[in-house]
């Protein structure tokens, strides 16, 4: 089986990793057309696929870049699932930063059931874990509408709406939003929320895997110009094998995130059981990877103006977005039984 890109996404990755060492903001990122990457055709963009997704995100991660595309690939999936074609052509020109508010108190990682109720025309409840809340443009809410979850679009502005925003690990910002009677459109069912949050999924795994990249690049090149007893440390035995574990392990990572973007278009029950199985090894090799890094760095990678200190940061929270490493294991064996 040939697992290498075709000709267009190794344009893309080449063009959006140029365009990321030129440091990219939003509105670079959108006219390159990296936000029409994560939907099809028949969503208005040029890609959609598993892997187009996995080509940027892996990018992106190994730039260290905290734009919300993440963000905009699942709240703007369910736009377009909700028939919001409009929308979904502005979050693909950069016009529009959608977020997600979805989690709840209490729930974990579940997405169900949740409190937050529509009534009247206004929506209220709770939710946390809202990534890149602030500064979006529009909130998609899951609530109650007649005991049935659906989504719903409301105005961050809203003065039922509240923030409580702080920094997040990963990068950008993290927010528990409380909604008091605040005016919301009914879009639709959130039935498709699963098959979203799945490539969410993929995305974060994707953006890991470019992270993990970085770590290895930095850490080899330190092993190579910082000398101990006279020569480079990277000729100690003990240093090489420690590396070359990292190195299997990465390998062992781009290898699961392949076999997921082949398999997110799958039925329910067996998507589910391949993003549970990517997630799992993903999350427990970027932690791996984060440690080592660290250690065979030294005391430079504890401090903050060094560039793997963010970069570390990034994979010690791969492994709490979308479900950790014990949550996906117990799906994956419910999934398997």
């Amino acid at each position: 089986m040939d697992f290498k890109h075709t000709e267009e996404r190794v344009m893309l990755a080449d063009s959006l990793r140029r365009t990321l060492t030129r440091g990219a903001d939003w509105a670079a990122l959108a006219d390159l057309g990296v936000l029409g990457a994560l939907f099809t055709e028949d969503e208005g963009g040029f890609g959609g696929n598993g892997f187009d997704i996995a080509v940027v995100f892996e990018e992106l991660g190994r730039a260290g870049a905290n734009a919300p595309v993440i963000e905009a690939g699942l709240a703007g999936g369910l736009l377009a699932d909700c028939g919001q074609a409009e929308r979904v052509e502005a979050v693909i020109s950069g016009a529009l930063k959608p977020a997600l508010a979805y989690a709840e108190p209490g729930l974990r990682y579940d997405t169900g059931p949740i409190t937050t109720s529509m009534d009247g025309g206004t929506i209220s409840g709770r939710k946390s874990f809202v990534t890149n809340a602030e500064g979006c443009d529009l909130l998609l809410v899951t609530a109650l509408d007649e005991a049935k979850p659906c989504l719903f679009a409301v105005d961050p502005a809203d003065p039922g709406v509240t923030l409580h925003t702080t920094p997040a690990l990963m990068g950008g910002s993290i927010s528990e939003i409380t909604f008091d009677r605040a005016k919301a459109e009914k879009l639709g069912s959130a039935d498709t929320l699963d098959a979203r949050i799945a490539a969410a999924t993929l995305a974060v795994c994707a953006e890991a895997l470019g992270a993990m990249e970085t770590a290895k690049a930095m850490t080899l090149d330190y092993l190579r110009t910082r000398t101990q007893f006279g020569r480079p440390i990277g000729s100690f035995q003990a240093l090489q094998h420690r590396m070359a574990d990292v190195a299997i392990e990465i390998e062992m990572a781009r290898s699961a995130v392949i076999n997921l973007a082949g398999h997110l278009h799958d039925n329910g029950p067996t998507r589910d059981r391949h993003v549970s199985a990517t997630k799992n090894l993903v999350g427990r090799t970027a932690h791996l990877v984060a440690e080592e890094a660290i250690q065979m760095h030294g005391g430079i990678a504890m401090t903050e103006e060094y560039a793997l200190a963010p970069i570390s940061r990034r994979l010690i929270a791969v492994d709490h977005r979308f479900g950790d490493e014990d949550w996906h294991l117990a799906r994956f064996m419910r999934l398997s039984a």
